[in-house]
């Protein structure tokens, strides 16, 4: 399974990785991204395709 990983430097806040989540996994408490609900991820790759910067990846955790 995967889940993801917010490169802070470059995530702008802007919500759209938040939106695109059908899991709820992600939130933008402080102006930045961060995940806040890591076991609901099902690795669907919506956060990663919609971030406008780029700032999401994920990491695989066999």
């Amino acid at each position: 399974m995967s889940r993801p990983i917010i490169n802070t430097d470059d995530c702008i806040g802007c919500g759209i990785c938040v939106d695109a989540c059908p899991q709820e996994v992600l939130e933008v408490p402080n102006g930045v991204a961060e995940v806040v609900n890591e076991d609901s991820c099902i690795a669907c790759g919506e956060c990663l395709e919609e971030c406008p910067m780029g700032a999401i990846t994920e990491i695989s955790e066999d």
